[in-house]
């Protein structure tokens, strides 16, 4: 599902904490997956966003005493003490324009020492922006020290993984500020391609709920659904995360804290909208449409 505008990127990588069982794991042992997402990157100018994932880490909280050295189990300590184990060692190349609205790609699903977990690293390369014109122009970026030591993503709350129980990480790409554009990219004149500043963020969604609804207008009494709605989800009056509506008008963002939001919908030539107490409870979807009216 791609969306094409130039507003907010967010594209999400994504933790779960399930609690099913499974007869193969121990009490030493559990499940984590990670799904990579993102919101779309909102410019009809831009047809691709591409991303190569060849490695991901993940640091396991507690002190070693033999630092820099490989332990059991495929685990190597870091240069904090704690120990890294490799979650994943593929290339999986993904189009983030491609991952909105609930679409998410699959990277990571495998058992480890269960534990407490506060860090991951994601590798990546094969960064490259390609443009919707005639040429399909591509620019290919720097990925500065995401080949060599990863894109680090810190976790606030550790991730905890019990014994025989299963784990679910989201991690989110922010695309706009990770893309960041040299110039304007609507004069040719000034625009020079991008700079790659990867943000990533992590959504728990044993903590975590999503918000989905459907956005449409009344055109000659009838309900019609309303494409690149602007949805924009605010907590005291801070942008937490957006996204935009889909070609049926509906919209899915993924990984939001329990708690109270406002929701806001805005397309221009309509007139804007918004709904307070928005209450997003763990593991549960929130439902908020709107009927969008025409500005005089």
């Amino acid at each position: 599902m791609r969306t094409r505008h130039f507003w907010v990127w967010v594209c999400s990588l994504f933790v779960l904490i399930g609690c099913a069982e499974s007869e193969s794991m121990t009490e030493d042992m559990g499940r984590l997956t990670i799904q990579l997402t993102d919101a779309p990157f909102p410019h009809d100018m831009i047809a691709e966003a591409n991303v190569t994932v060849f490695k991901i880490e993940a640091r396991q909280k507690g002190e070693n005493e033999d630092e820099g050295n490989h332990g059991e189990d495929g685990m190597m300590d870091d240069d904090s003490g704690n120990q890294s184990i490799v979650l994943m060692e593929e290339e999986i190349t993904v189009n983030l324009l491609d991952l909105t609205n609930g679409v998410t790609e699959n990277l990571v699903d495998t058992e480890i020492p269960a534990g407490e977990y506060d860090l991951f690293r994601v590798y990546v390369k094969g960064i490259n922006v390609v443009l919707n014109d005639e040429e399909m122009t591509t620019y290919d970026l720097k990925v500065p020290s995401g080949e060599q030591s990863g894109i680090k993503i810190f976790v606030d709350s550790p991730l905890v993984v019990a014994g025989g129980l299963s784990a679910d990480l989201l991690f989110d790409f922010d695309v706009s500020r990770s893309f960041v554009a040299r110039g304007n990219i609507k004069r040719p004149e000034s625009f020079n391609g991008f700079n790659f500043k990867p943000v990533i963020k992590v959504s728990n969604l044993t903590t975590a709920g999503t918000i989905q609804g459907l956005v449409t207008s009344l055109v000659d009494a009838e309900s019609v659904p309303l494409k690149g709605v602007q949805i924009s989800v605010l907590r005291e009056g801070e942008v937490v995360t957006s996204s935009f509506s889909d070609e049926t008008g509906g919209y899915m963002i993924l990984g939001i804290d329990a708690g109270y939001y406002e929701v806001m919908a805005q397309l221009e030539g309509y007139i804007s909208q918004s709904v307070e107490m928005v209450s997003v409870v763990s593991g549960n979807s929130t439902r908020v449409d709107f009927e969008m009216e025409l500005t005089e």
